[in-house]
């Protein structure tokens, strides 16, 4: 039981943009408190009581009761809160290699994730930051070649310039996510 409760909800806000994942735990009491409707796939609304007397079918997911199980929502409609939240897309090894595209940015190449560093294009060592800017995916070949050097000096060229990501809500949204529902597509494409 534990593990259908820590399993993702989609959340949207009061004009049916995605604002965040949360647990089925934290969906049920939203929906039981009156905070949310639950969304099915054919995008009908449901309070908790009426959501409570849908039949489980095969391939939802169910949360046993007493004498009986819960179908598991896997969309929300906040029916108060209508603000979009701002995206702060977080400096971390996981988002440079998402935005890099696991692909070093010298030679081009696409390596097993173990072979993949993280550069500095300018080094540390000469007041380089951690920063969007200044930090690339790059294989250990090349980082071993281009070493305490700027990449000019290095004769290395990169594939771009390193910039901060652009990400929209919902590709922070599906980057976080481990398992979709096709349930969340028509949210997802729209926003």
């Amino acid at each position: 039981m534990t593990d259908v409760l820590s399993k993702p909800v989609l959340v949207l806000n009061r004009i049916f943009q995605p604002v965040q994942l949360t647990t089925v735990k934290r969906a049920f009491i939203l929906l039981y408190g009156g905070a949310a409707y639950a969304v099915d796939e054919d995008g009908e609304e449901y309070d908790f009581e009426l959501w409570r007397r849908l039949p489980v079918r095969h391939t939802d997911d169910a949360l046993p009761i007493v004498g009986n199980a819960l179908r598991v929502p896997r969309v929300l409609h906040l029916h108060r809160y209508d603000r979009a939240p701002k995206i702060t897309v977080r400096l971390t090894r996981r988002n440079l290699m998402l935005r890099d595209g696991h692909q070093c940015q010298y030679c081009g190449k696409q390596p097993p994730l173990r072979d993949l560093n993280i550069d500095h294009v300018l080094p540390r060592s000469r007041g380089g930051a951690d920063s969007w800017e200044n930090l690339v995916t790059a294989c250990r070949y090349c980082n071993l070649r281009k070493g305490w050097r700027t990449p000019e000096e290095a004769n290395m060229r990169l594939a771009r310039k390193p910039s901060r990501p652009k990400w929209s809500m919902t590709a922070q949204l599906l980057h976080a996510a481990a398992t979709k529902y096709r349930e969340w597509e028509p949210f997802l494409k729209a926003s």
